[in-house]
């Protein structure tokens, strides 16, 4: 009966949705027994919804197959950890895990926004609430998890062996978490142009779920480029696939609210152009639904939906997205202007930022949505590849990695512009050295590759010269500086680790697409292939029985330039219950580079086609990427950004005077 207990619990979360959504819109300004109401609908909503998921989860690991997603997608022959991932690596359950994180979302803002204005809060959760019901209902009536089937299977089905992998137990929920974040960004911007309440405190309630969205938009993307590293046998960590596309256009939208909503708090400026961001980073994250679960696309990332669900999605999309830049589009009007700034000033380094971020993001669209459009009118098929992604994207990182480090160094209001430039002159000349010394030790020529590398540089150094400058180091005596060093807050930590980790992919990101070397051979036991001073010698075969698979295990030993051997294993697997092959690459690293060795078929003489790659610095992308996610965590940390607003100190009691 627990599956059906699941799915009341869902039917009772979209009532209250409806009951949080119904009291939020029509008595926000009544005062708090409302804001208390919708306070608790808005926990309980998240209860059942729990209710629900974990009822989920426990027909996969009983292997229920009585429940048609379980038969559809799960086996009894499973590991108990795919047999939990195995629910959200499908259609249905990755719906319903959706709708618990908005939910989760929906819970944190009640509970640790209690110190935020009463008609706010009753506002930003009835938007939340209108959000849960519509995906709720969505999920009910054309993606339901508890369907039942009878007569009941003996066996299932098994998931796609792509997703066996840990990947899928860590990629989707912290790429759904970013998603969904940006839903409270949303609800904020929607009930504060129904309240007129867009003042400076309104953009330190927000800054922390955008923060934290973008945190764990940064790291699913990682995540998500490491698995189709390693696990799709390509040994490619971006594509320009249309689904990364979607995951990267509300990354960078979030990234320029992030630095919008600052100038707001600090200035109480860009008031219109932050509310416009809230609203559209969290519409991309729909789109994004919209284009994995429509159909309309073939893509190793995407999920098979049919038409109908796509159409029904689309519909949703109309409504939430037109119906929000609509009020927008009412309302912004009304927003008066905020406090005046100099072009030479951090907020305007800050504008420029939000430029070419949203440009960027204007041309990752066109590129994405393009062919589909002209498709849809009848026009022929057409894709549109990475010449084009990198040639219109990287155009516009240039000059904003350029101007990254100047930022922190300008002033607000009026800044200096020479006086930065000398401050970072050092920095600048750093930066030359180890570009210089990089390309001679690779053996390489001026390029572009050679900008790549200035740029990472620069960016890494500005955000240490930051920290330096900040602490005054070499201008006051070092025991001020350590002083000065310990004092300083976690913001200005965090935007130094954030900007550095931002060079430090930039290097790696450069090093791999510049000098990466690959060779296809076919080679039998004993044979060897050479690449880059690496000997890459086939040592042994062997077939081996996973749990619920056989596998051919190939050995290679690798004979390092400095004459270390190490072996590394490549897999060709059949998984027992589909029949379904997987390819499992062998990756050995060496410090920041990697050795790949990815395994094809057999050839007429009975030798093995054996890809390899020489990937140098290729791990600084996703160390960087992780020192990202640090800075954000870090922020989030700082008890200045707590959510909601400070609560007013009680008057200290004076002593009532002498009789």
């Amino acid at each position: 009966m627990s599956i059906e207990l699941g799915h009341f619990a869902l039917i009772l979360a979209a009532a209250i949705a409806v009951g949080q959504t119904i009291v939020g819109f029509l008595f926000w300004r009544t005062g708090n027994r409302v804001t208390a109401f919708v306070r608790q609908a808005a926990v309980l909503q998240f209860l059942f919804i729990l209710v629900s998921f974990l009822a989920l989860v426990q027909s996969f690991v009983l292997s229920d197959f009585s429940v048609a997603l379980a038969y559809e997608y799960s086996h009894t022959q499973q590991p108990l950890i795919y047999k939990i991932t195995s629910v959200w690596g499908n259609h249905e359950g990755s719906m319903l895990l959706w709708v618990l994180i908005l939910a989760l979302f929906g819970a944190a803002v009640a509970v640790f926004g209690r110190n935020l204005p009463g008609d706010l809060l009753a506002l930003v959760l009835g938007v939340q609430g209108a959000l849960g019901a519509a995906f709720v209902f969505f999920t009910i009536f054309t993606s339901n998890p508890f369907e039942r089937m009878n007569p009941v299977p003996f066996e299932g089905r098994d998931l796609n062996p792509i997703l066996q992998d840990i990947g899928l137990a860590i990629h989707p929920p912290l790429l759904y978490v970013g998603y969904v974040g940006l839903s409270v960004c949303f609800s904020f911007a929607i009930a504060a142009l129904i309240s007129g309440r867009i003042d400076a405190a309104w953009a330190r309630w927000v800054r922390p779920w955008a923060l934290a969205s973008w945190t764990f938009l940064t790291l699913g993307i990682a995540m998500g480029s490491y698995w189709a590293y390693y696990e799709l046998g390509w040994g490619g960590w971006w594509f320009w696939d249309p689904v990364e596309n979607a995951s990267l256009m509300p990354w960078l939208a979030a990234t320029a609210l992030l630095h919008s909503a600052l100038v707001m708090e600090k200035r109480v400026a860009l008031k219109v152009w932050t509310i416009f961001l809230a609203i559209l980073a969290f519409s991309l994250s729909l789109l994004g639904t919209f284009l994995v679960r429509s159909g309309i696309l073939t893509s190793v990332h995407s999920f098979a939906a049919d038409p109908t669900r796509g159409l029904v999605i689309l519909a949703m999309l109309a409504v939430t997205i037109g119906g929000a830049f609509a009020l927008f589009a009412w309302r912004a009007k009304t927003l008066r202007v905020g406090g005046l700034f100099a072009p030479i000033s951090r907020e305007g380094a800050l504008i420029l930022n939000n430029l070419f971020l949203a440009t960027a993001v204007a041309a990752v669209m066109v590129g994405t949505l393009y062919p589909l459009i002209l498709q849809a009118f009848g026009g022929p098929m057409i894709s549109v590849g990475a010449p084009f992604f990198d040639l219109t994207f990287g155009a516009l990182m240039v000059p904003l990695l350029i101007l990254l480090p100047l930022g922190p160094f300008l002033a607000w209001k009026r800044g200096d512009f020479v006086a930065v430039i000398q401050r970072l002159a050092g920095a600048a000349g750093l930066t030359f050295l180890l570009t210089l010394v990089t390309v001679f030790l690779v053996g390489g020529q001026v390029s572009l590759a050679t900008l790549g590398l200035l740029l990472g540089f620069w960016v890494a150094i500005g955000a240490i010269a930051e920290i330096v400058d900040r602490v005054k180091l070499g201008r006051i005596p070092a025991g001020q500086s350590w002083l000065r060093l310990k004092g300083l807050p976690k913001t200005a930590w965090s935007t130094a680790l954030a900007h550095f980790g931002v060079g430090v992919a930039v290097l790696g990101i450069v090093s791999v697409s510049a000098w990466e070397t690959e060779k296809v051979v076919s080679i039998g036991v004993g044979e060897s292939v050479e690449l880059s001073g690496y000997e890459v010698r086939l040592s042994q075969v062997e077939q081996l029985a996973g749990s619920n698979y056989i596998a051919e295990r190939v050995k290679f030993d690798v004979t390092a330039p400095d004459q270390s051997v190490r072996s590394s294993f490549s897999e060709k697997r059949v998984y027992t219950a589909s029949r379904q092959p997987s390819t499992e690459a062998g990756i050995l690293t060496y410090g920041f580079s990697q050795f790949y060795i990815s395994l094809g078929d057999q050839d007429e003489s009975g030798n093995r086609v054996v890809r390899v790659w020489f990937k140098p610095y290729i791990t600084l992308m996703w160390y960087g990427s992780l020192i990202m996610a640090l800075a954000g965590f870090l922020s989030l940390s700082d008890r200045r950004l707590r959510v909601g607003a400070p609560k007013t100190a009680r008057p200290t009691p004076q002593p009532e005077p002498a009789q």
